[in-house]
């Protein structure tokens, strides 16, 4: 792990792949998840072998990124990866984002230095406000590193209700409707926030270049090797089929 410091935040990151490379993937974990993960140290060490130089972020205010977590906002989410990707050059990116990290991703390819965006399972709309909330915030909590299976430890955040009510500014789809960037969406046959067919609408509706593939999982995909080194092969051939330089 290393600390970088952009305009505005302190952030955590891992990096892996040859940092004189032209070409830079990031990494963005869903909401409360940690640049940590299984599935990501997978991609990263995957897309580094595709010539990538790889950055994987905790967002601010989260896990190894300093500040409170009163920063965990879209709006500061958003703003640290265009920070990094100005910090590390602004060379072509591809983001790659599970869950509300995809939302972030879509959110940052007008970006001009992006290139293109990997959506797994990921968000589409804004944060869902809790039904009910203990002192103006969420008690969430999410497994400790390399969270390849439920941990019985786990650590917890309360997540101010300001992150919700920030979430509201954004409308991701009609950033993504509008995209003519490469984008590559999966599906999970077993997540609860949207159903394949509910993303394969999604996918109808956007423009090319484009791909879509299923996968047979639930949201927590980082829980089974088998479909992350599956996620590794589709991406695998998106890259070959848009970015051969």
């Amino acid at each position: 792990m290393n600390l970088v410091k952009t305009t505005s935040f302190d952030l955590a990151v891992n990096t892996k792949g040859d940092e004189n490379s032209e070409k830079v993937a990031f990494m963005l974990p869903g909401k409360l998840d940690t640049k940590d993960y299984a599935n990501f140290v997978s991609h990263q060490e995957y897309l580094a072998g595709k010539g990538f130089y790889t950055v994987a972020v905790d967002p601010p205010g989260t896990w190894e990124s300093p500040g409170g977590i009163e920063l965990f906002t879209t709006s500061n989410y958003l703003k640290a990866v265009n920070e990094l990707i100005e910090y590390y050059g602004n060379k072509p990116t591809l983001l790659l984002g599970h869950s509300r990290g995809g939302n972030v991703a879509i959110l940052a390819s007008v970006n001009p230095n992006v290139i293109g965006i990997i959506l797994v399972i990921s968000s589409y709309e804004a944060p869902t406000p809790p039904k009910s909330s203990e002192n103006g915030v969420q008690i969430e909590h999410r497994d400790i590193p390399p969270g390849s299976e439920r941990t019985r430890e786990q650590k917890e955040f309360a997540l101010p209700l300001n992150y919700f009510e920030d979430g509201k500014k954004f409308d991701t789809l009609a950033i993504l409707k509008k995209s003519k960037k490469p984008k590559l969406l999966f599906s999970g046959t077993d997540d609860r926030y949207y159903t394949p067919k509910e993303i394969e609408e999604i996918y109808e509706s956007v423009p090319g270049p484009k791909m879509l593939h299923e996968l047979n999982s639930d949201h927590g995909y980082r829980r089974h090797r088998e479909i992350v080194e599956e996620v590794n092969r589709v991406i695998g051939e998106f890259i070959d089929k848009y970015f051969m330089w």
